[in-house]
């Protein structure tokens, strides 16, 4: 395999795992991502860098009952150590409450990578909106669909920690 498709691949790998960081609010998973000297810059919610970003993302999350970060469209440039990426992104976001909404962010992530000591992690990275949607969430559905399936969490009762190899994401 070449250079080139093992750089996307690690690429692509740090997105995921960032996606799920945020989903699973497994936050020391998402600082593992950053550089010491990224900044992240989510225009006037935050701009800073990692570990205030981190130390932010609880208190962001928390209006959230749940959150789905999902990449498509990705494209990445790769040039030595240095590496750039665009990823189409739609972030969905449940609130709390008896009547909860949905607010679904359909835009994109602008990132700046460089591999360090053979790790590729974000130098920069930025959020552009694209569009967006508020609605309120069909609960009649969920609890017709969802039935039969163990439920999604935004915390550490998601079925997904159960899995030891994904709660080690961070290592």
């Amino acid at each position: 395999m070449s250079q080139s498709l093992l750089d996307q691949l690690a690429l692509r790998d740090l997105l995921m795992r960032y996606c799920r960081g945020c989903d699973r609010r497994d936050f020391i998973l998402v600082r593992s991502l950053y550089h010491d000297d990224a900044i992240d810059d989510h225009g006037a919610m935050f701009r800073g860098g990692p570990d205030d970003f981190v130390a932010w993302l609880p208190q962001a999350m928390a209006p959230w009952q749940a959150t789905r970060h999902s990449i498509a469209n990705s494209l990445f440039v790769v040039d030595g150590d240095r590496a750039e990426g665009e990823h189409h992104v739609e972030a969905w976001h449940r609130s709390h409450g008896p009547e909860p909404r949905d607010y679904i962010v359909y835009g994109r992530y602008l990132d700046r990578y460089e591999r360090r000591d053979s790790v590729w992690k974000f130098s920069h990275r930025s959020l552009v909106f694209d569009h967006g949607l508020i609605r309120d969430a069909d609960q009649a559905a969920m609890d017709q669909l969802g039935a039969d399936a163990p439920h999604g969490r935004a915390d550490r009762e998601d079925p997904s920690w159960a899995y030891a190899l994904l709660a080690g994401a961070a290592r």
